[in-house]
């Protein structure tokens, strides 16, 4: 069975108790998550505190099962008569909605019997002062920058999160994990002709954080090359899109393959498994076992062992995105990609996901381009997951003749996430800054609208 850290045990204690008394009272099944966190952030703007905040919450959810009907109850009070309350209205309202009849918890055997260790814990919490001082390095290097009339202010963040997770089928389990970051925003220009941009990093260990004054020397830079944009006329060009835009096209992959998406038919992607639906050569993992991974879990939201998965293998779309749920609805059994609240149902969700890198480097992929685009901000969310037509507004930079010629603004880049992904070629520049990762991409034939 997995092995639990002490930071864990009073909560798991806590709802292994919960659950019990569920069960003694009339439930089929039963499950509940605690979440217990702390958090310290620190903002500042032009040198100057903006404010220090400190905070602590406790959640705890109880889902109860009565045949093939399921209610959830949460509670941020855990003393014993509200968690005796809470058990008796969660069996109250299971008592009276619907069925669902692919509602339930995972079989026994699908659940985590070890735990992995994946170092998501630094352990100490930093002080108020080390969070000032990132925060000032990162300000101060933006403003540095030639051409920055303006700060918008910089922030510095630690939490630690306590993750707990017990159910009737005799699974318990538990894990913490530790996040800081540093964030930085900036402007440049005068009167109506101002621009802004920001660069942001977190990391599970401050010691992989990305250094304060590298970051702030990058969100100063990239908000000056963005003074006196231009418009552009409409045209059918290569678009290239920087890591930081590029991993939005991960956030649209997953919801085109996710089980609930998938059983309700209306996804794009329905029909394309284990078919061909990005190039050749083109690899997407999701790894949950990733070391200091941000996204990285030891186990699933309902308890299940979760592993390795090559999403996209050689281009081929090889699994849907599972929880117990849809995968009961598709016939088929749990990836182990359940997440979930205290106040909801689980549902899928990806981990770290990534796109694995190319052999050439973005420079390489911008000299053969004549005329294209450099995406370096999107706007909006024009895209519909059941056609998989895209359209969003975008900044970035003009490409002519293979080299980045000059900032451009207001325009709107327009394809099909189809022809997106078979067209998609990645760069060599993969980092692992987000939880979802992507290196620079190309994508040939999508059309700009501009003027």
């Amino acid at each position: 069975m997995p092995s639990n850290t002490p930071d864990n045990a009073n909560a798991i204690e806590l709802i292994n108790r919960m659950v019990a008394d569920a069960c003694r009272r009339g439930a089929d099944a039963a499950d509940g998550v605690a979440f217990e966190s702390a958090s310290l952030t620190v903002s500042q703007r032009l040198g100057k505190s903006e404010g220090i905040e400190r905070a602590e919450s406790r959640d705890i959810g109880l889902r109860v099962f009565k045949g093939r009907r399921q209610a959830i109850v949460s509670s941020t009070d855990l003393s014993a008569a509200a968690l005796d309350d809470l058990v008796e209205r969660c069996l109250a309202m299971a008592s009276a909605v619907p069925e669902d009849p692919f509602c339930g918890l995972p079989d026994k055997a699908d659940c985590a019997r070890v735990l992995p260790g994946l170092d998501l814990d630094e352990g100490s919490e930093p002080t108020a002062e080390a969070l000032v001082v990132r925060a000032t390095a990162a300000e101060d290097a933006a403003r540095a920058v030639e051409g920055v009339s303006n700060s918008e202010g910089a922030e510095a963040a630690w939490n630690r999160t306590a993750v707990s997770l017990v159910s009737s089928t005799g699974f318990k389990g538990g894990y913490t994990a530790s996040e800081c970051s540093v964030a930085v925003s900036v402007v440049a220009g005068e009167g109506t002709a101002m621009e802004r941009d920001y660069a942001f990093a977190s990391a599970r260990y401050s010691a992989d954080l990305e250094e304060s004054q590298a970051l702030g020397r990058r969100a100063g830079e990239r908000c000056v090359r963005r003074l006196n944009p231009r418009k552009v006329g409409s045209a059918s060009v290569p678009i290239i899109f920087e890591p930081r835009t590029a991993r939005s096209l991960l956030s649209h992959l997953v919801g085109a393959i996710s089980g609930p998406a998938i059983a309700r038919g209306t996804s794009f992607l329905k029909d394309s498994l284990e078919t061909q639906v990005f190039a050749q050569g083109v690899n997407i993992v999701d790894n949950p076992h990733r070391p200091r991974g941000l996204r990285s879990k030891p186990f699933d939201g309902e308890g299940v062992a979760n592993r390795h998965n090559n999403v996209i293998s050689d281009g081929n779309l090889m699994t849907w995105l599972l929880d117990c749920r849809s995968a009961r609805q598709l016939g088929l059994k749990t990836t182990g990609h359940a997440a979930r609240g205290t106040s909801a149902p689980p549902s899928p969700g990806a981990t770290n996901l990534y796109l694995e890198a190319g052999r050439e480097t973005p420079e390489q992929m911008i000299s053969g381009i004549a005329q294209g685009l450099l995406v370096t901000e999107l706007i909006g969310m024009g895209v519909n997951p059941v056609t998989g037509d895209y359209s969003r507004g975008a900044a970035g930079i003009w490409i002519e003749n293979g080299e980045l010629a000059y900032p451009v603004s207001e325009v709107t880049v327009a394809g099909n996430l189809k022809s997106m992904f078979r067209q998609l070629a990645p760069a060599n520049d993969l980092v692992f800054r987000y939880g979802f990762d992507s290196p620079t991409v190309r994508i040939d034939g999508m059309t700009v609208a501009g003027t």
